[in-house]
């Protein structure tokens, strides 16, 4: 079946073209963009008064978390099953709001890998998903409820080892404390240098890539000295941090999401009083951070935290909406969610952008995002692969 969207605005994950276009795919990949008259169709679309991107990426997602008050008290009190039906829940959320990608960076009993295959051999609908399995953490580290904890380089290899043998995408590594972890400061670094250095070895040598909880100087420094691919947060950065960033090619996924719901919910919604205290200590700090960064050219990676409190899965937009009110233009941060995660996360020659020969990832939004970013959460359709999997008569997003 071919699918013919006429008289369109298109971004392609580069640029937004200057007029209004024509995109014709099948049910896998994209045929022709622009001059396609001469191409028959099963299926044609108006695209007047609507914006069409590629699939938009969340970098940075915990599907068996529901954006409750404290999630990591319900992670230690689930069984296998009751992480695994919240997870199909929020993935098939985040499909629906037009993220068609999500890189799952941690999950209990390696719950993200299962769902990953079965997404993939269409027992259940849902995004595309890279995960990591179990992050990997030392003893007591930041998100030890759902973790494989690992002390010295031997235990870090093994750990990485199984994590890989399990089938993760790529290797989720603490390197500082966290906010919604009792008992540890973000600032603190964790896992050291030498520990960070081996598992990104061991993802390298598998053909995997990597990525780092860190929010604190010293972690993050060994994190991108240890050939991190993606720094998570980064909420202190100092001007050295930055250069290495941009010297060695290291992505930032800065959550901006995650520290704005519990500064708007808070204590008076239930977030627990060690999150909400560490969160006013931070915030501020992040967000001149990822202005730094964005004025110094590193690589910046959309990703919510989605399953933080009061952060649900769907609501990506948010995400976006605080990077431009951060500083980023509307084109940089639909970059930021569509080819530069791609090439991040090494699907750039899948998916990404809308080129020929590249898999039918679409998302139609009714106005114009890069005139009102908040234009984004209007989806009418949502092609993953070619297949509608959402228009404007089935859209079904169920928050908890």
């Amino acid at each position: 079946m071919k699918t013919k969207i006429k008289n369109v605005h298109l971004f392609d994950g580069m640029k937004l073209h200057k007029d209004k276009t024509t995109i014709i795919f099948d049910e896998k990949e994209i045929l022709a963009i622009g001059d396609v008259n001469s191409l028959s169709v099963d299926m044609e679309i108006d695209g007047e008064g609507l914006t069409c991107l590629p699939g938009l990426m969340d970098c940075h997602v915990h599907l068996t978390m529901d954006g409750v008050a404290d999630p990591f008290c319900e992670l230690i009190s689930d069984s296998e099953a009751d992480g695994s039906f919240r997870a199909v829940r929020n993935a098939q959320n985040q499909l629906y709001s037009g993220v068609i990608t999500v890189r799952n960076v941690g999950a209990n009993h390696n719950i993200d890998i299962a769902l990953r295959n079965a997404i993939e051999k269409g027992i259940i609908e849902g995004p595309r998903i890279l995960a990591s399995g179990k992050p990997i953490v030392m003893t007591g580290g930041h998100g030890y409820p759902m973790a494989i904890e690992a002390d010295g380089v031997d235990e870090v290899r093994k750990a990485a080892r199984t994590q890989l043998k399990a089938g993760a995408d790529l290797l989720k590594l603490m390197a500082t404390g966290g906010v919604m972890t009792d008992g540890v400061d973000p600032n603190s670094p964790q896992l050291s240098e030498e520990e960070l250095r081996c598992a990104c070895t061991e993802a390298s040598n598998a053909g995997k890539t990597t990525a780092a909880h860190a929010q604190g100087l010293a972690g993050i420094k060994n994190a991108i000295r240890a050939g991190i691919t993606t720094i998570e947060h980064g909420i202190y950065l100092d001007d050295e941090a930055i250069e290495m960033m941009v010297e060695k090619g290291t992505y930032l996924v800065p959550t901006l999401a995650a520290p704005y719901f519990i500064d708007k919910h808070g204590l008076e919604e239930g977030v627990p009083v060690h999150a909400v205290k560490k969160n006013q200590e931070v915030m501020e700090h992040h967000k001149q951070s990822f202005r730094r960064a964005i004025e110094a050219g590193v690589k910046i990676v959309a990703g919510t935290d989605a399953g933080t409190p009061f952060n649900r899965h769907g609501d990506f937009p948010t995400e976006l909406e605080l990077m431009v009110e951060y500083g980023m233009s509307p084109i940089e941060a639909f970059r930021s969610a569509t080819i530069i995660p791609a090439q991040a996360m090494k699907i750039s020659d899948k998916t990404g952008s809308l080129e020929e020969c590249k898999l039918a990832d679409l998302v139609l939004v009714k106005g114009n995002p890069f005139e009102n970013m908040s234009d984004v959460r209007n989806v009418v359709y949502v092609f993953k692969e070619g297949k509608c999997v959402l228009s404007s008569n089935k859209k079904i997003l169920t928050f908890h």
